[in-house]
């Protein structure tokens, strides 16, 4: 996956959307991702019901039942909860994610605040005191702020002696080796046209605002003024005077803006023909000749080998013309405004909170700043995600969980194959890739097999910046030490206690973190129904990526290539075209009927919806049908398959702030939550049949534009 991370170091979920790239194709957002042989095919008995326990484990007393299930089935299982559920003011939006996000900060809560304890006693080179001496220095607000920005002044005076266009070549290179790039973004992935080797990808990068078109488009200039504004604040912060503060937020805002006019757009940014375009470190440095890659790569201590992927070469050409043609004194703005911009999560209150009015409020109406205790587990996870993950794993999942976890995989598994060999419109040569790619499939179930070191990383109780740029770089030297290395499948993008999942098309793995394997999704002893249409779903969802617009284009060894007949390629192209339709007519914000969802950017993650929820669909019907006893039992009144909905419903229910949900649909390749809870649910006839609904009802899709992939 193509992690676009530029600069430092924190996590930060309300301030930037992740760029959309091909990479880890996520249920609910967008993450990192790494990557031997795939789990054979399951003939494994369907998840079975403990019957004592199920009617706990979907509350009917949340349905609005004055509600028409027909109309709308996000009103029917969530606008009662909606009501009653306002969005906390440390949120951006609130719903069924939010709350186990909550529960798995809770618990790592716990697991730092009880390493903080011990990290004195405990052995010094230990995660737990990592882990403890991280968490410390992070709470420790009175040391941050008493410091001020002294921690950073070192690299503003590194950046304000820069005299000519090599000595800011320099100073990136230097930067990146650093693990605090700036201007373009980069990773080690697979290739993609050998992807059991991992090679260096570069990327379009070094923007602040949510995508290219707010630099550019007259419905955004609000955002570049209050943009303008911050930034005039960090070079205040600094001692600049006012007409100086001024100025140098211009300058930046003019450099920013050239990069963005030359940087490709959201949905351009999904296809994998923009993500790859490989050179040779000649070939590199002819299309840059003001940078040098061979000493970039170099400093950076990766294994270049033949060469490596610099993506968009539009941008990459830009890059190049601000290096020959831009004044030093631009450069200088542009790059001092990143360095604080970027530090100032870690620098002293001031900073926090001109950093968070604008990304925060100005940009996404969050009212409040989260609690100091969470912004110090943003810093954990960022720079000992993993680690942290490996006390979260040992407290928080018992292998019961991932043995439940692995039969439903397989049976939804087994869901997709037969979905593949029924497969009415497409020709036997292109079943066979498909049905190949699935024989290769690997899931990956709460955790990775093997931890990663921590050894070589110093981490001080009373250093948080030095902390987070030391394992910045730490972090980077471990990215970088897997260019030129053979593939590992085994590789984590996510951490355990991430509330999320994912697919990755280049090592061809689902992957499954522990901490969404609880509710709603995944209840160790509920009912099928329930279960299918959370995690079973979840499941489906992300094994459909291997298969959506995307995920589609790459083999089941990882490798980008057509393994289609063109015919099958246009059948599939007009079958996904309706969704693209669909999601286009869905109009989020009160009073702004033009702003609608944008189908060709949420379209994987809209194929990805349907076909899981279909292929979570199948895999109940197939559990029912070997015990039909079951199958007739309601539970609270409702049908197994009306359960199965509701659940599906459940998982989605959430509300956004409106700011929020103008940033997400401008660049997150997620629909909002409650088009992801009816627009799979109204392509299904079983979803009609299981509520009685009319042709006509707002969830009952006319024939001719009910979409069907798989």
């Amino acid at each position: 996956m193509h992690s676009h991370n530029n600069g430092l170091i924190m996590t930060r979920d309300f301030l930037r959307p992740t760029a959309v790239a091909l990479g880890l194709m996520c249920l609910n957002g967008v993450a990192m991702a790494q990557g031997n042989e795939s789990p054979p095919e399951s003939d494994a008995p369907a998840a079975k019901t403990d019957m004592s326990v199920a009617k706990n484990v979907f509350d009917t007393s949340e349905l609005d039942t004055d509600a028409n299930v027909c109309q709308n089935l996000d009103d029917f299982v969530n606008a009662k909860w909606i009501a009653a559920n306002p969005i906390p003011d440390d949120h951006t939006r609130w719903g069924a994610f939010n709350e186990l996000a909550e529960k798995s900060l809770k618990d790592q809560h716990t697991i730092v605040e009880a390493a903080e304890k011990t990290a004195g006693t405990a052995d010094a080179d230990s995660v737990e005191t990592q882990i403890g001496h991280l968490y410390a220095s992070a709470m420790d607000t009175a040391a941050i702020d008493k410091a001020g920005d002294t921690p950073v002044k070192s690299r503003l005076a590194r950046i304000q002696a820069l005299d000519s266009r090599d000595a800011i070549a320099r100073y990136l290179t230097l930067a990146f080796a650093e693990g605090q790039g700036q201007v373009f973004s980069m990773d080690a992935s697979p290739d993609y046209k050998n992807a059991k080797q991992v090679i260096a990808y570069v990327y379009q990068g070094g923007l602040s605002l949510p995508t290219p078109k707010y630099y550019t488009d007259k419905d955004y200039a609000e955002q570049r003024q209050a943009y303008v504004a911050y930034l005039t604040k960090l070079f205040s912060l600094i001692g600049q005077s006012d007409d100086e503060a001024a100025h140098h937020a211009e300058a930046a805002m003019a450099f920013e803006t050239k990069l963005a006019k030359h940087s490709l757009s959201q949905v351009a940014m999904r296809d994998p023909d923009n993500q790859y375009h490989f050179v040779t470190l000649d070939e590199a440095n002819k299309a840059t000749p003001h940078f040098d890659w061979k000493a970039f790569w170099a400093a950076q201590g990766a294994d270049i080998k033949k060469g490596f992927s610099l993506s968009e070469p539009k941008f990459f050409a830009e890059f190049e013309r601000l290096l020959a043609n831009a004044s030093i004194d631009e450069w200088k703005a542009y790059l001092t405004a990143h360095t604080i911009d970027d530090a100032a999560p870690l620098l002293a209150k001031r900073y926090r909170d001109a950093h968070f009015a604008f990304y925060g409020t100005e940009l996404n109406g969050q009212p409040q700043q989260k609690p100091r205790w969470k912004q110090s587990l943003d810093a954990v996870n960022s720079a000992m995600g993993q680690g942290l993950g490996q006390l979260y794993v040992a407290k928080y999942f018992p292998p019961q969980a991932k043995a439940r976890a692995e039969e439903l995989v397989d049976n939804i598994r087994a869901a997709l194959k037969t979905r593949i060999q029924n497969n009415d419109w497409m020709s036997d040569t292109t079943k066979d890739k498909a049905l190949d790619k699935w024989s290769k499939f690997l899931a990956k179930i709460g955790y990775p097999e093997h931890w990663r070191s921590w050894k070589g990383l110093s981490i001080q109780a009373d250093d948080f910046y030095g902390n987070m740029t030391r394992a910045a770089k730490f972090n980077h030297d471990y990215e970088m030490a897997y260019v030129g290395q053979p593939r590992d499948r085994q590789r984590w993008g996510m951490t355990p206690q991430t509330v999320n999942a994912y697919y990755n098309p280049t090592d061809n793995t689902i992957n499954f973190p522990a901490a969404i394997l609880q509710p709603p999704f995944f209840y160790a002893h509920g009912d099928d129904a329930v279960n299918y249409g959370g995690i079973g779903a979840v499941i489906g969802h992300e094994s459909s990526h291997g298969y959506d617009d995307q995920g589609s284009q790459f083999d089941g060894d990882g490798n980008q290539n057509d393994w289609w007949t063109a015919a099958d390629r246009k059948a599939f192209d007009a079958r996904t075209a309706k969704l693209v339709d669909q999601f286009n007519q869905y109009t989020p914000i009160p009073g702004k009927p033009g702003v609608h969802v944008n189908g060709k950017l949420t379209l994987g993650e809209n194929i990805a919806d349907l076909d899981g929820l279909t292929l979570a669909y199948d895999a109940l019907q197939k559990a029912l049908a070997a015990d039909p006893t079951e199958a007739k039992r309601k539970i609270d009144g409702y049908t197994q398959d009306q359960r199965f909905f509701m659940a599906w419903a459940r998982v989605w229910r959430g509300h956004s702030r409106p700011k929020a949900l103008a940033v997400q649909l401008n660049s997150d390749p997620h629909s909002p939550m409650t088009y992801r809870a009816i627009g799979a649910p109204s392509n299904m006839p079983a979803f009609a049949k299981a509520f009685d609904c009319k042709p006509g009802d707002a969830m009952v899709r006319p024939p001719k534009k009910r979409v069907e992939i798989w």
